[in-house]
């Protein structure tokens, strides 16, 4: 059985950094994952597939705090911080 092709991600990786840093207004502070603009479902899926992928995931910072409850890769996220060493990779 041959394996379903990946889908093309919501929002480029590209897009994802640019839109964090309009919102956090620079690198390594904690944004609210409702802030992508996107649905509960949307954001879960996109920030679990960066997050299964070693070489994106390691700038990701994911905390739980007050807000909205996320499930990233199952566990559970209301906020997300992203290293400014990403650059790197863009």
């Amino acid at each position: 059985m041959a394996a379903e092709p990946r889908r093309a991600p919501i929002m480029t990786l590209q897009q994802l950094v640019a839109k964090y840093e309009s919102v956090a207004g620079g690198f390594g502070i904690a944004v609210p994952l409702s802030a992508f603009g996107l649905s509960k479902a949307e954001t879960e899926q996109l920030l679990t597939d960066y997050d299964e992928d070693y070489h994106i995931s390691r700038y990701f910072d994911f905390t739980e705090a007050d807000g909205e409850k996320y499930h990233i890769d199952g566990v559970p996220a209301t906020h997300l911080a992203i290293d400014a060493e990403i650059r790197n990779i863009l």
